[in-house]
């Protein structure tokens, strides 16, 4: 069957927070090391080496590590931040061992550098109430240790760029944020738009071979009348009636379209199918349940593939639909990395909202995740 579409989506917040954190951990560790060369090289008296070493050698670390988060594509870690945000400080109130009088007068110095380019880097990682204080605390430690070094410098025009930088990256990151998350309200609202289609689909389908079949039975007991084949009262022909009377009073009565049954593993089947960048295998009995328990287990399994695609670290999964003391059970797995429930960073609520909530609050519904070095593995139920 050809899927033209797709009912896996990615989720542009973490998109955006992934693209936003190495760009600010690469970005960082350029300046870094750039910072480092500056320092070495305009080491020259009064500054004093016995602050510089030990100050430069804690810089370069937290610069690999930045550079680490680059490399392997993590996320900024607040700790990271945090400890970058500790150490800015401590190089801006430490200005006059570290930098020279000249470079301190045209504001070209190396701490300089680092001092906007950590304000940029937490308003980047972090929400407005906690980017401000720690940019308001880099830019009040950069305006002391210029006054500590030298009295006379004016401090007030740089402290007034750097208050202008903090403005301007925390709006910024509050404008993307606000986009990325509308975002993808858009997109889960067109999932599930897509997977009320395919169920509405498979119930006018499953309809029309109702209707097919009826259609074909009674005109047949018609013809037969017509033809004279009954010339007199006839129990078979009798019993063929009421047969058909009572399908088509059937038809006539069918429920309302959420409640209208569905093939289960049809959809599942079609779910799989659309779930890009993974081989699914199936394994799946045939159920026939209502549309709105179908929509839920439908949903449910997009997420669970949408999840292995993006975090499991592999391109293999399995569906399997099966009876079990009476319950319906799916379950999707995988022999991916795990992960801890109790840790789930905030942009994983697929895993809360369209998987386990949504399950659960289905009348006789539930779910339930176990995660850990062999994989993970989603089960889905309902008993009719």
């Amino acid at each position: 069957m050809d899927h033209p579409g797709s009912t896996r989506y990615d989720s542009a917040t973490r998109q955006f927070e992934q693209a936003t954190a190495r760009t600010g951990a690469g970005t960082r560790g350029v300046v870094g090391s750039v910072a480092i060369v500056s320092a070495v090289f305009g080491a020259v008296p009064p500054v004093s080496l016995s602050w510089l070493a030990p100050m430069l050698a804690l810089h370069a670390v937290w610069t690999a590590l930045y550079a680490r988060v680059w490399w392997r594509k993590e996320p900024l870690h607040p700790w990271l931040v945090a400890g970058d945000v500790a150490i800015a400080v401590a190089l801006c109130l430490s200005q006059r061992h570290l930098v020279a009088p000249e470079a301190l007068v045209t504001g070209s110095s190396w701490v300089h550098g680092m001092a906007t380019m950590t304000i940029i880097v937490a308003g980047a990682a972090w929400r407005p109430g906690i980017a401000v204080p720690a940019g308001l605390a880099v830019a009040g430690a950069f305006a002391a240790g210029v006054r500590i070094a030298s009295p006379a410098q004016d401090v007030f025009g740089t402290l007034g760029i750097h208050l202008v930088q903090l403005l301007a990256i925390v709006m910024l990151m509050t404008l993307l944020r606000r986009s990325a998350a509308e975002t993808d309200a858009f997109l889960e609202q067109s999932v599930r738009a897509e997977i009320s289609l395919m169920v509405e689909r498979l119930r006018r389908e499953d309809e029309l071979k109702q209707v097919g079949s009826i259609h074909e039975t009674a005109l047949h007991t018609l013809t037969m009348v017509g033809l004279g084949t009954y010339d007199a009262p006839s129990p078979t022909l009798s019993a063929q009636v009421r047969t058909d009377l009572a399908a088509l009073e059937k038809l006539r009565d069918s429920p309302r379209a959420d409640a209208a049954p569905i093939a289960l593993d049809a959809l599942l089947e079609e779910v799989a199918g659309r779930a890009t960048g993974l081989e699914v295998r199936r394994d799946l009995t045939p159920e026939t349940v209502p549309g709105n328990v179908a929509e839920r287990f439908a949903r449910a399994v997009t997420e669970a593939l949408a999840n292995v695609a993006r975090h499991a670290g592999v391109h293999e999964a399995e569906l399997v639909s099966r009876r079990r003391d009476g319950e319906i059970l799916v379950e999707v797995a995988d022999a991916g990395r795990g992960f801890d429930q109790d840790r789930l960073p905030p942009d994983r609520f697929g895993v809360r909202g369209s998987i386990l909530d949504m399950m659960r609050s289905l009348p006789n519904g539930g779910a339930e995740i176990s995660s850990g070095a062999d994989g993970t593995r989603v089960s889905l139920w309902w008993r009719p």
